[in-house]
């Protein structure tokens, strides 16, 4: 691998989007794999209030508290490994935010990319690999994962708009988007996500 390169992972809750990652890590142990929100000090602490289940947070500090963690995140540790020519896995980016605070929270998706395109400045993911499954799906896979955090409480109305607005993002960046099924064994989504990885060598 040479050159960075920036590759985001993105699905709803249930999607198998943490599988997926770790299956690429084992197959590509030089791929650096962080968490959105998450990967730095200040956006670990992100993650935890914004996860938290007895705390209201109004949609509009959600998005922002979102684009904050992600802030740091870029600054302080993606930059960084793509100047160095490293691959970085985001599991987790800028559009997650635009699917769950842009249409799922309904805030519009134009206005949860400006605050994204502020935050990031000009980093972008050079693929994104959508590991597509449906809302009824994704539930039954959290629900038997155990208690459920702040926002995979939201309800499936809520993540039909989320998955919709996914499907959307696809559909509109076909160069950058490969869509994944999530319902395949984890081993074929590994597989097929691999051979993604490889157009951008």
């Amino acid at each position: 691998m040479s050159g960075g390169r920036l590759i985001a992972i993105e699905g709803i809750d249930g999607a198998g989007k943490t599988t997926l990652a770790r299956g690429l890590l084992m197959a590509l142990p030089e791929l650096v794999v962080l968490r959105e929100p998450g990967g730095a000090a200040v956006s670990e602490r992100v993650r935890a209030l914004v996860a938290d289940p007895s705390l209201r947070v109004d949609a509009r500090a959600e998005a922002l508290l979102f684009a904050a963690a992600r802030a740091q995140l870029v600054s302080e540790v993606v930059v960084p490994l793509l100047r160095d020519g490293r691959w970085v896995v985001l599991d987790r980016f800028v559009d997650s935010s635009l699917a769950y605070q842009g249409a799922g929270r309904g805030l519009g998706v134009e206005a949860v990319a400006a605050i994204n395109a502020f935050a990031c400045g000009d980093v972008r993911a050079d693929l994104t690999l959508y590991v597509r499954v449906s809302p009824e799906v994704a539930a039954a896979r959290v629900a038997a994962a155990g208690s459920l955090d702040r926002i995979e409480a939201a309800g499936p109305e809520f993540f039909a708009r989320v998955v919709d607005a996914y499907d959307a993002l696809a559909a509109a960046a076909p160069e950058r988007y490969v869509v994944l099924d999530g319902s395949d064994a984890p081993e074929t989504v590994v597989s097929r996500a691999l051979a993604a990885l490889k157009t951008l060598q």
